[in-house]
């Protein structure tokens, strides 16, 4: 059975951080592009960020460079997102995704429908 599963989340005070994790069970993740989505409430889902499993090919959405780090550990199965400097803004669910090919994302063009296994979610709250 193919899962992701996310886990991470938690309340924090602005300024700080959180690594989020994106554990894989019932497949390995070495052919695939993971990436990261959250969502506010009251607004669709957005790409974050986006790794190739395969070469370590990232993508951070343009607004959240230099906070936010994705990275990857082939040997466990996961994916990680690295959260600084955090902002009241950046609170909503986290979701990992992943898609068995190999994505490059040149522009912020990262949609949901690229992915086609998702997790969970985990919450993301930023608040002081």
């Amino acid at each position: 059975q193919v899962q992701l599963v996310e886990s991470g989340g938690g309340v924090v005070q602005p300024g700080g951080s959180l690594r989020l994790s994106c554990a894989a069970s019932g497949f390995t993740l070495d052919d695939f592009t993971v990436g990261w989505f959250r969502q506010s409430p009251g607004k669709e889902r957005e790409g974050v960020s986006a790794i190739v499993m395969k070469d370590g090919g990232a993508y951070v959405h343009s607004s959240l460079k230099g906070r936010f780090t994705i990275s990857k550990d082939n040997a466990k199965n996961t994916v990680y997102l690295q959260m600084n400097s955090l902002k009241p803004e950046d609170t909503g669910v986290y979701y990992c995704a992943a898609v068995d090919w190999s994505l490059r994302y040149y522009s912020d063009s990262m949609y949901p429908s690229d992915y086609r296994h998702w997790g969970q979610g985990t919450q993301v709250t930023v608040s002081s």
